[in-house]
């Protein structure tokens, strides 16, 4: 069973809880607060457990010459990136304005720490768990400095090797053993042929003592809800109220129509994973009782035969009879009393019968 752990107040997951929706706002909000609580207010209505967002401090994360770099994309925000950055980044006022704004609206509040600082704050302002960035998943400084923290964390795998999120996995084990890891590619919107769900149920045998999810920039919702039939206990994906504004994440987002299909899906596809243990349930009776077929006499056999196999057939027949399972059990046993043919042979009409298990 893999590790459960409560990755907010009250929300374990891992084991058979539910699995974890996290909806990516990221700087979908176009650099408005007020567009911002409009998306945490869909995610909640859409089911969501998380609403979540990206924060930098951008000197910290990008150097001057990344910042100051011409940017003259359909996307931009800005002449330069820095300027673009500024205009989707929030201050840490606003950030507690929306943290406020969610805990209103009764959805859990967190973000993308995206360099030490912005991880410092989001500390500081007690988000339930960090998420880890792909970019950062190899930031092995940043990785122990963040599980020291002790909040849970949610760790993105994009971009990185298998050997790479062995090195993540010891590293935040030693300091933190509340922590999951999301198989991710890092590609928007992202090809089907390079989702690779296979790398979770690898993720799942290297790491069985911590809960595995999908992080997906796909479009659409059927490979998220495979991610979840495979295993995945925490679903990330970006959501957007509008796929055609300014931005590379938006085609790769889910709206509002979208993420309230992907939760209804997950929500269903968990239901119907239901038991491991096979066996005859109590809604198949009924089918059972009119299609299930037993054992019956192919030719008239008298009180006292002993019985062969070329006695004995298989049919649709009232009175059921012996389970056609047991067939090969009732050669060599004597019956007590005639049976004409085509008639079930019944399980009192055979000496030494017992019926097995599970029919």
């Amino acid at each position: 069973m893999p590790l459960e752990f409560e990755l907010c107040p009250g929300r374990p997951i891992g084991g058979n809880h539910p699995c974890f929706i996290i909806a990516e706002i990221g700087q979908n909000h176009q650099g408005d607060i007020e567009i911002a609580k409009k998306m945490i207010k869909m995610a909640k209505d859409c089911g969501a457990d998380c609403a979540k967002f990206q924060k930098s401090e951008l000197e910290v994360r990008f150097n001057k010459q990344a910042l100051e770099r011409p940017y003259t994309s359909k996307n931009s925000w800005g002449k330069t990136y820095g300027e673009h950055k500024r205009h989707l980044e929030f201050s840490h006022e606003q950030y507690r304005e929306l943290q406020k704004y969610a805990a209103e609206v009764g959805i859990f509040f967190t973000a993308s720490g995206m360099d030490e600082m912005a991880v410092e704050f989001l500390h500081e302002i007690n988000v339930p768990f960090f998420k880890v960035a792909s970019a950062d998943a190899n930031n092995f400084p940043y990785l122990e400095k963040t599980a020291k923290k002790g909040r849970p964390m949610v760790i993105s795998s994009g971009m990185q090797s298998m050997e790479t999120i062995r090195q993540v996995y010891k590293t935040v084990k030693q300091h933190n053993e509340n922590f999951t890891i999301l198989q991710c590619t890092s590609t928007y919107p992202l090809d089907p042929e390079a989702v690779n769900l296979r790398v979770i149920t690898e993720f799942q045998k290297e790491f069985p003592d911590i809960p595995i999810g999908y992080s997906g920039h796909e479009t659409g919702i059927s490979i998220s809800v495979a991610a979840v039939a495979m295993g995945a206990k925490v679903v990330e994906r970006h959501v957007t109220l509008d796929k055609s504004w300014r931005g590379s994440d938006h085609g790769a987002s889910l709206e509002p129509s979208e993420l309230a299909e992907l939760i209804c899906s997950i929500r269903l596809v968990e239901r119907a994973m239901g038991s491991s243990i096979k066996q005859m349930l109590p809604c198949e009776k009924v089918c059972h009782g009119k299609l299930g077929k037993s054992v019956v006499a192919k030719v008239k056999i008298s009180k006292g035969t002993v019985l062969t196999l070329d006695m004995l057939g298989v049919k649709v027949a009232e009175p059921m009879g012996i389970p056609a399972g047991d067939i090969f059990q009732l050669v060599g046993k004597t019956v007590n009393q005639n049976v004409e043919e085509d008639d079930s042979v019944l399980p009192n009409m055979v000496d030494n019968y017992v019926q097995k298990a599970g029919f």
